[in-house]
């Protein structure tokens, strides 16, 4: 085996498969699915079964492809070689007058997973992207593309070929890709796809990640295809000069977009601000990869997205195997194939989404089942510390019954309706706030943020309640990595007082029929509204600060109206305010979602006439509209957000 550099792994990206064939990757050869999955490579490695030096012609080339194929792994690694399998091995071995293939070189490595998720945001949606619309991203890239290979029109680069063109049978894992060193010439683009193509030919010393390849294949691939490929399958290598690294970044960049950013159904519909869309991929790709998507769900989603372009390159196999008119059959399997894109397309819309991402299909809710009372009726006082004293329990009465724990998890595990849990200072995690279904207490002593609670990064939700009657009380939580509500209300009631609550993804949601009481608490941070009331839901916030929330670009204009509170009708949710404090929110201080325009047609009307004198609202009409949304509000000081104080949003 021939000994040789090894290409750098982060170096290697997926080929874009393309959604129009073509138009984007025409010079892609063979399957493009296949073409998408090529991973890392190593040095030059020798096939199971060499070839010598191929004839000339078709049948040639078809010749030297089924010497090359390649056995599985299993039957060849592992097990003793018999002497027939020996005298195989010696005769198809590569004759010594062939040229075997040098090592490739090592190729320029920018890898876009070391960017920050700032830096991906003004690069793409600040610089490349700027002003252009969905159905223009092609040419957004292609002008991105075309002024970087302004900078040189020949250099060196790596060719990473589908393994398709070369062997008729191999080891996927073994052979990533076939790579050979080439010569680019970059011609002026004709138009936004040819930008996409480039000019290669074989370079000196012929090398290859395969060391016994044989070169007149090669050749004769190149001329098949007319010695054009595509660009985003060849890679600049290091040694050359300043003007070949702002290549490859620029290579680098374009694959990224195409492989992670792009959708198919990107151009198939309207989007007034596609940079914001752009953006909300970003920050799920990131999520993804720092984990604060948990690992679990993140395969869920790759799995997904895996899927629908399995199911959309199927479409398009089994349409084009259709060679006359359709039969009444082929026409129901073609509708059926695409009703399943339509699905997929749909659960990966909703990834896209925070809000839906929160309570789509993909979270599973509470599966416990009440305990209810213990059978002997009594209560228990649970005490979490590390080390419990008589200080601590003085002022309980002397019958109450008490167990210790040093561990809240555990606490929680142990507790039946009734009971109460006792917290003093300190930093935990308990996986099981997120499985609530039993009437208890959760309190600490002390300042509210001495006793902190902090979610777990590897599980999707952090508070999570289904119980008739549940409160927390002098808590700060603080979540990190999970991807649900900070706190989610599913079914009864839940009430928090005193407590501080630092949110990274969406904040309070109280789900249909369920109810919230919140008092003397604080809420910031969450990337949308702080407090979410679905329909039919009912809250009472009083005394509470809810500031810095909606931090998160959206193209959704309904979803950038987002801030403190917001509200979904139809049903309506019921919602009192008293004495709040609403501010420094980047939408509204207060939006209320409506599904269509004549449901509030009238109340949009008057707070509209309302405004129109120095945006001064007519306070007995905004007062019917609160009426008729069971919304009470009073004394609350709704200042400085960025969108305004109230809004109802049409969806």
């Amino acid at each position: 085996m021939a000994s040789g550099s090894r290409v750098p792994e982060d170096a290697v990206r997926a080929v874009s498969p393309g959604r129009r064939g073509e138009e984007i990757v025409s010079a892609l050869t063979g399957d493009s699915v296949m073409a998408a999955a090529l991973k890392s490579a190593a040095s030059p490695v020798r096939s199971v079964v060499a070839s010598p030096r191929p004839l000339k012609g078709k049948a040639g080339r078809e010749a030297a492809r089924r010497r090359l194929q390649l056995l599985p792994g299993s039957q060849t690694e592992g097990r003793e070689q018999g002497p027939e399998e020996e005298e195989e091995e010696a005769l198809l071995s590569v004759p010594e007058e062939d040229e075997e293939a040098q090592p490739l070189p090592p190729v320029c490595v920018f890898p876009m997973r070391g960017m920050w998720r700032e830096e991906k945001v003004a690069l793409y949606c600040d610089q490349v992207l700027q002003g252009y619309k969905a159905e223009d991203a092609d040419d957004a890239m292609s002008k991105y593309l075309s002024e970087k290979l302004k900078l040189k029109d020949k250099w060196l680069g790596v060719w990473k070929a589908n393994p398709e063109l070369f062997f008729v049978k191999y080891e996927e894992s073994s052979i990533p890709f076939v790579g050979i060193l080439v010569e680019v010439t970059c011609k002026p683009r004709q138009s936004s796809s040819s930008c996409f193509k480039v000019t290669v030919s074989i370079a000196e010393p012929f090398s290859s990640n395969i060391a016994n390849i044989p070169r007149d294949l090669v050749d004769e691939i190149l001329e098949e295809l007319e010695h054009s490929v595509s660009l985003l399958e060849v890679y600049p290598i290091e040694g050359q000069d300043s003007d070949l690294h702002d290549i490859a970044l620029a290579l680098e960049v374009v694959r990224f977009f195409y492989d992670f950013l792009w959708r198919d159904w990107d151009d198939e519909e309207s989007c007034e601000n596609y940079t914001a869309l752009i953006e909300e991929r970003i920050n799920l790709w990131c999520d993804i990869q720092d984990g604060t998507i948990p690992g679990p769900i993140a395969q869920r989603f790759k799995k997904t997205l895996e899927k629908y372009k399995n199911k959309r390159a199927e479409l398009f196999e089994y349409q084009s195997s259709i060679k006359e008119d359709p039969s009444a059959a082929e026409a129901v399997e073609c509708w059926k194939k695409y009703y399943e894109i339509v699905m997929l397309c749909g659960l990966l819309k909703m990834w896209e989404d925070l809000r839906l991402r929160v309570h789509g299909p993909f979270f599973p809710r509470i599966l416990r089942r009440r305990k209810g009372k213990r059978n002997f009726g009594k209560t228990i006082t649970h005490i979490v510390a590390k080390v419990m004293t008589t200080d601590m329990v003085k002022d309980l009465s002397p019958d109450t019954l008490l167990q210790q724990h040093d561990d809240l998890d555990l606490a929680l595990d142990s507790c039946y309706s009734g009971d109460t849990v006792v917290i003093f200072p300190g930093e935990y995690q308990a996986v099981n706030l997120a499985l609530l279904t039993d009437d208890i207490v959760i309190k600490g002593i002390g300042k509210r943020e001495e006793i902190i609670i902090t979610s777990e990064p590897s599980h999707d939700s952090f508070v999570v309640s289904k119980a008739d009657n549940v409160k927390l009380m002098h808590l700060s939580l603080i979540q990190q990595g999970t991807v649900d509500g900070i706190v989610v209300v599913e079914s009864g009631h839940m009430t928090l007082e005193n407590c501080v609550l630092k949110c990274e993804g969406t904040g309070i949601c109280v789900l249909t029929g369920a109810a919230l009481t919140i008092t003397d608490s604080e809420i910031t941070g969450a990337q949308g509204a702080g407090v979410e009331l679905y329909p039919g839901s009912v809250a009472i916030l009083e005394r509470n600060e809810i500031h810095h929330c909606n931090n998160l670009r959206t193209c959704d204009s309904s979803k950038s109206t987002l801030g403190g509170v917001n509200m979904k009708v139809l049903p309506a949710p019921k919602l009192k305010m008293t004495n709040n404090h609403i501010y420094n929110n980047n939408g509204y201080g207060v939006s209320i979602l409506q599904p269509t325009e004549q449901f509030f047609i009238v109340a949009e009307e008057a707070l509209n006439k309302g405004a129109a004198s120095g945006d001064k609202r007519d306070d007995n009409m905004l007062s019917k509209v609160m009426q008729n949304l069971n919304l009470e509000m009073n004394n609350n000081k709704i200042e400085a957000n960025l969108k305004g104080d109230i809004r109802i949003v049409t969806s």
